[in-house]
């Protein structure tokens, strides 16, 4: 006869009821009970990290490229504090992760002092600003409905990271708890209210120079059609965001594109009579480091109450980006085809190139085109906080595929893990780009890779230091100071792992890059090569 289920089991099973088949994380000695019990999950497919940040960076990714709650594993002290940084990632980017930690015995919590190995006074409290809530569990038969609880409360709009902590001897202990079945993952609908949506499509309806800014939530909450759609109806131009570079098709006539860091189109932007910004707070990236400034009336719909009109007075509609897009494709009135509208779009997007081509800059733009062109359409990617990344913020055309980055709190280290989890969602190959510097926060997941045959290939493009910083520092004080790094042979290192890799250059990018992608497993490709930036232009005038 076996050993009997305890509070270990209940977590697996309860995961696996709500429609879980993957998680990341790295075990400790407080979460063993967990761990042991995955043994006994054979739905829920386990991704082992080799540092916990990183394993919550691969949370990240799954969770953004499947719109899925993503649970997230680790113990209790320092194993969960590491978590810390990618959750503010998450949280500023809505990504629902589902954080399972581990705590001391139940003895110890609430500061009971008792000096348990990794024992804090309160750990929940570390995890305040970086998750949408807690939920501390003390008894097993509470796990299920806490679990059920967290879940739709990481998926409901705005999604997010949610944690649950269970004590190590609540984990350990047996139960007659019944194995989990009846678990309702259904977040609760955020749906707009009705007159609000009916005066949104009355100044709509009633603008001469409709235009719309579409964010990242549109992108989370599969609003693209509904988007498309309204934007057809109105005649209406669309730009996007850098996190929403998917929510409208690229080469739409009716597509600004996403060169909203170019005063050419925030200037037309702001020529709205009506704005509808829709899945975006307009926070320093959306809104060209806040030079932004509408003449007409603004229309702002958000999921996430605390950014309706922080930033600019509007009619705020709190809402699902998709369910609002759609009723208000409904509301309005269909217009007549207008070649003078989608003339205005083709020459903002002239102008910006115009202003590309004057600068000196047709390196930076073969780069990025021969990674356009290596990788499939539709295989994502995933962009760390490096100079080439900054280019495709605004200049990377997505071809069907969500392009993801760690601009919501702007830390290193992102891309590499974060493909590595969206890898495990088995869809084809993923790429992740980094600098050099970004890359050292992460190498040690290449065992990651190598040990679960994740199919990424990952950029490292090796300038020999943080290059934006150098970028920064040089364009600010004359000079850069601490951005220039030692770093290993990339290759080489590589290898050492087991992984293939290639040393490329500019001209032989994209022949290197596209055979690395096109073979299943890990890859790396490095390209030392400096890049520069594009001119700002938040700063004229």
């Amino acid at each position: 006869m076996g050993a009997p289920r305890n509070g270990g089991d209940l977590v697996t099973e309860t995961l696996t009821a709500l429609g879980a088949r993957v998680a990341f994380g790295i075990p400790g000695q407080h979460a063993l009970g967990l761990f042991d019990a995955l043994r006994r999950a054979p739905g829920l497919r386990f991704v082992s990290s080799r540092v916990e940040n990183n394993a919550a960076f691969a949370a990240d990714g799954h969770a953004r490229l499947t719109g899925e709650v993503t649970p997230l594993l680790v113990s209790t002290g320092p194993g969960a504090l590491l978590t810390l940084a990618s959750l503010q990632e998450s949280r500023a980017s809505s990504a629902p992760v589902l954080v399972i930690s581990s705590q001391v015995p139940r003895a110890g919590l609430g500061g009971g002092r008792h000096g348990y190995l990794h024992e804090l006074p309160e750990q929940s409290a570390s995890f305040a600003n970086v998750t949408k809530t807690a939920f501390t569990v003390r008894h097993a038969s509470q796990i299920p409905s806490a679990l059920a609880a967290a879940w739709r409360a990481a998926a409901s709009a705005p999604a997010g990271p949610v944690l649950v902590e269970i004590p190590q001897d609540v984990l350990l202990e047996p139960t007659v708890v019944p194995p989990v079945e009846d678990v309702d993952p259904a977040p609760v609908p955020l749906t707009p209210r009705a007159e609000l949506v009916a005066e949104a499509a009355r100044l709509l309806d009633g603008a001469r120079r409709p235009r719309i800014l579409a964010g990242g939530g549109v992108s989370r909450s599969g609003g693209r059609d509904a988007l498309v759609a309204l934007a057809e109806a109105l005649r209406a131009p669309v730009a996007t965001t850098f996190g929403g570079k998917d929510a409208f098709p690229w080469d739409h006539p009716l597509s600004l594109q996403s060169w909203i860091e170019d005063r050419h189109t925030t200037d037309y932007l702001e020529g709205a009579d009506v704005l509808l910004v829709v899945g975006s707070g307009l926070g320093e990236l959306s809104s060209n480091y806040h030079t932004f400034a509408p003449r007409g009336r603004v229309v702002q719909v958000e999921a996430d109450l605390g950014k309706l009109e922080s930033n600019h007075p509007a009619l705020g509609v709190h809402g699902d980006a998709a369910s609002t897009l759609a009723c208000l494709a409904e509301a309005v009135a269909r217009r007549p085809a207008d070649p003078a509208v989608e003339g205005e779009v083709a020459s903002v997007k002239a102008a910006v190139a115009a202003r590309l081509d004057a600068q000196d800059l047709a390196a930076e733009r073969a780069v990025l085109t021969a990674v356009r062109e290596a990788l499939p359409d539709g295989a994502p990617s995933f962009w760390d906080m490096t100079m080439l990344a900054y280019w495709a913020w605004s200049a990377w055309d997505p071809r069907g595929a969500g392009s993801y980055s760690a601009q919501g709190s702007g830390g290193l280290g992102y891309g590499f893990p974060a493909a590595l989890g969206a890898a495990a969602a088995g869809r084809g190959p993923v790429l992740a780009v980094s600098g050099d510097g970004g890359a050292m926060y992460s190498v040690a997941e290449l065992a990651t890779a190598r040990q679960h045959d994740l199919d990424v290939t990952w950029l490292v493009v090796d300038d020999g230091g943080y290059g934006i910083l150098r970028e920064y520092m040089e364009s600010s004080f004359g000079e850069a100071t601490h951005t220039e790094l030692a770093r290993p042979d990339f290759v080489a290192l590589a290898g050492a792992f087991g992984v293939p890799a290639t040393r490329t250059s500019p001209e032989r990018l994209r022949e290197d890059l596209s055979a690395a992608l096109s073979r299943p497993g890990p890859n790396v490709v490095v390209l030392p090569m400096v890049l520069g930036l594009f001119a700002p232009t938040h700063l004229d005038g």
